[in-house]
């Protein structure tokens, strides 16, 4: 169900949210250009997230999830430790589809280029090296966005996916809250073939006694981890000052009292990604105005504890162009986009950051999670109690008039 407009959008951001969009829109009949700050990188680099089975059912509305899952690898399942090696519980990781399917893990930079390569392959125009400083209406009710290399661009609509620290936010509120730092800072690496007791494609979770620490095996018998480490913010000066050396040796000293294999992983593994902090940014009271939006985490960001922040920016971009193709009003399409998503994302939010408070819980709280977490997880943490999370399904032919959306 598609209809030809003449509407034209300035998508403002290639990583997850900006790529989708654009195909989304094609598909609802409006024109999209996407606009990237970067320059066309020359190979994948950071850390790897989970693309849950919702958010691969959203790229299916689009006809977009196959590549994604050849490049990612499934992970259905989470194992959940203790410091002392202590089981204490397994847990979906995503949710699993009526064909099977179950969550991918995939880096970062990898979906984003994937759906990057899908964008261009459908003829839709990526420009790199645009960083939008400013974007304004127009009398004629379009937008134009600024960029810092002197350039502009206009259009009939400005769709913000510039992530946690947005230009179009701010652009849309000038009193619009920031990302708000979690206590944790971030690790990411990865180890090639090393001997371990651990199924492929199943994520370890692990709660250390200074740090929580996550692995899992890739299809190629690698290994794929990360470390989450309570602190105070890192600043640019000790990013700076601090070597890659340094980075591994303070993370094999935090996990040297824990049982399991994270000393192992770190110190004969390469860090790929170093001294990250974590934000989220639980509620934004302005969405939209005029012809501008915001999607993913510039409206919404999970903490990556919830393994929802990939997967709410593709489920915003697929709903967001359902609304422009049945409104031709753009406004009043992007207050019923709004009205559709925020009850959902703001609810993951906020339960993102309940499971990431259980990542730094002191000495006390340790002890007593151990004691209560196999209670949680048997009880609480269920297919059942997770199905509207992972259970979303978005109907792509049936009008958003007609509650297309449902959990």
């Amino acid at each position: 169900m598609a209809m030809t407009t003449d509407l034209t959008a300035l998508v403002i951001g290639g990583g997850v949210a900006g790529p989708v969009a654009a195909i989304a829109l094609q598909r609802a009949g409006l024109r999209a250009t996407i606009y990237e700050t970067y320059p066309r990188p020359t190979r994948d680099v950071g850390s790897y997230l989970t693309v849950a089975t919702n958010g691969i059912d959203a790229l299916g509305a689009i006809d977009a999830r196959e590549p994604v899952l050849t490049a990612g690898f499934p992970t259905p399942s989470n194992v959940l430790m203790s410091a002392t090696g202590k089981r204490l519980g397994t847990v979906s990781n995503g949710g699993r589809l009526s064909d099977g399917t179950v969550a991918h893990t995939i880096k970062r930079a990898t979906l984003s280029r994937i759906l990057r390569e899908e964008a261009a392959s459908r003829g839709i125009r990526i420009e790199h090296g645009k960083r939008m400083t400013m974007a304004e209406q127009t009398a004629d009710s379009q937008v134009v966005a600024r960029f810092d290399d002197g350039t502009d661009a206009k259009g009939d609509l400005l769709i913000g996916c510039d992530g946690i620290h947005s230009v179009t936010r701010r652009v849309i509120d000038s009193s619009a809250p920031a990302g708000r730092y979690v206590g944790l800072t971030n690790f990411g690496g990865y180890t090639e073939r090393m001997s371990l007791d651990a199924e492929p494609g199943q994520w370890h979770m692990v709660f250390g006694k200074r740090a929580f620490f996550g692995y899992v095996v890739d299809p190629s018998g690698g290994t794929v981890w990360f470390a989450n480490v309570p602190r105070s913010p890192i600043g640019p000066d000790e990013r700076g000052t601090t070597t890659t050396e340094q980075w591994t040796q303070q993370l094999v000293d935090l996990f040297a009292h824990d049982r399991g294999p994270a000393v192992e992983l770190v110190a004969s593994g390469r860090l790929e990604f170093v001294a990250d902090n974590t934000h989220d940014l639980p509620s934004v009271p302005r969405w939209h105005s005029g012809p501008m939006v915001i999607v993913g985490d510039a409206a919404h960001a999970p903490s990556p504890t919830s393994g929802q922040g990939a997967s709410m920016a593709i489920e915003d971009a697929v709903v967001l162009a359902k609304c422009l193709r049945d409104t031709m009003d753009i406004p009043a399409a992007l207050g019923t986009y709004e009205e559709l998503r925020r009850d959902r994302v703001e609810r993951i939010v906020a339960q993102g950051a309940r499971t990431t408070r259980t990542k730094t819980p002191g000495p006390m709280g340790r002890a007593l999670a151990n004691i209560l977490l196999p209670v949680v997880f048997k009880l609480f943490v269920t297919d059942k109690k997770l199905a509207w999370l992972y259970d979303h399904h978005i109907e792509w032919d049936t009008p958003t008039a007609a509650n297309a959306i449902r959990a």
